[in-house]
């Protein structure tokens, strides 16, 4: 398959890794100019809640037009919208500049992400999904793991506006890499539609196979647990380092390498060792938990990049069983509309944890805020799994 498919995930490499840059530039640029890890949390907050908002209509379109035509689409308008964010910046200046294309670009992001779902479900349907999910995250772990040290290595030599001309570029190449996959002739037909539904009716259904059918709800609030410790990691992680701890630019990219590596290391354990579904869900939420602990504890740098490692890693194990989970129980041709809507949900507490960061964080000290988010989540896990 790795052969066989090269360019398809070397696309996904190169789109990985422009879209971790512009990530990677954000908390770190606000904070530089604020000096205030709340200035971080609102910024990503108002980049974060329009990307997820936006999941349900773009499941729908998932289901009413060709997946690889709105991948490619997707990929070519983030590279537009970089264009045009940098030369705002240039010719009015100001970080909004920043927050808007990151914005922007995440919403564009959204699209990709569920079109890429659809293409690795229908093209790959001849390999076991939990594989071909776990080669799919080692593709893009590879663009996390080297983005960071991309971004802060490039931002030594030149502006973090240049840095985002790179991140155009990437996109524009990972589309050409794109082209040369001729698994697009794989893709399986699904069966033909019903009559088209009016959006809104489309939403509805979604919603009521949400509600539904078994499982989907628990799995959605066990997400939304995760996704705030994802949301408030991402939020202060710049400020925790490079503030409160005092470590340089490059400490913190070193950090973020570290967490790809350790992402790297569980998806091989899950791409190669068979576990249980249930199995995969329990320990990766258990140990996000812990994560966050040690995170929120802040005693030392190291047992913050502890907390931070165990988060990064265990994240993409706990996306695999949540993903795994939604193939086996969603009808096909409802798949795109109900992953959207099901996104959006999970998701959703990614904002509201940078909304928390913003209000009740101190300075460049999110400690305090991150053990109650631990704590929320830790509740939301004692409830959901008790419940079978």
């Amino acid at each position: 398959m790795l052969v066989r498919d090269r360019a398809f995930f070397a696309s996904m490499f190169l789109t990985i890794l422009a879209d971790q840059i512009l990530l990677f530039l954000v908390p770190l640029v606000i904070f530089q100019i604020t000096g205030n890890v709340a200035w971080s949390g609102l910024a990503f907050f108002f980049e974060t809640l329009p990307r997820y908002l936006t999941f349900p209509v773009a499941g729908i379109l998932c289901d009413r037009f060709p997946p690889v035509q709105l991948l490619r689409f997707s990929r070519l308008l983030r590279a537009a919208a970089c264009v045009i964010g940098i030369s705002g910046q240039v010719v009015f200046g100001g970080v909004w500049w920043l927050i808007g294309l990151s914005a922007v670009v995440g919403i564009l992001t959204t699209q990709g992400m569920l079109a890429l779902e659809l293409v690795l479900v229908r093209a790959f349907s001849d390999q076991r999904f939990e594989k071909v999910a776990s080669y799919g995250q080692l593709a893009s772990q590879m663009g996390v793991m080297l983005a960071p040290l991309v971004a802060a290595y490039l931002m030594i030599f030149w502006p973090w506006e240049a840095v985002v001309v790179v991140a155009t570029a990437l996109f524009v190449l990972a589309d050409v890499a794109f082209m040369f996959w001729p698994g697009q002739a794989r893709m399986e037909t699904l069966p033909p539609a019903r009559k088209q539904r009016h959006p809104v009716a489309d939403l509805k259904h979604a919603l009521l196979l949400v509600w539904r059918l078994p499982g989907l709800m628990r799995a959605i609030l066990q997400a939304s647990g995760v996704n705030l410790i994802i949301g408030a990691t991402l939020a202060t992680a710049a400020a925790m380092m490079t503030g409160f701890f005092a470590q340089s630019e490059q400490t913190y990219a070193w950090l973020q390498v570290g967490g790809a590596v350790a992402t790297l290391a569980v998806l091989s354990l899950t791409a190669h060792v068979h576990l249980g579904l249930a199995t995969l869900g329990r320990t990766s939420y258990a140990l996000i938990c812990f994560g966050a602990v040690l995170t929120g504890l802040g005693a030392h740098p190291l047992i913050y990049a502890a907390g931070f490692l165990l988060i990064a890693g265990f994240d993409k194990m706990f996306n695999i069983y949540v993903r795994t989970l939604r193939k086996e129980i969603i009808p096909p041709e409802d798949f795109g509309k109900t992953t959207g809507v099901i996104i959006c949900l999970n998701n959703l507490s990614q904002p509201l944890a940078g909304l928390v960061v913003a209000m009740f964080a101190a300075g460049d000290d999110a400690r305090g805020v991150l053990l109650g988010l631990a704590a929320v989540m830790a509740v939301l896990g004692v409830v959901t799994y008790r419940r079978r």
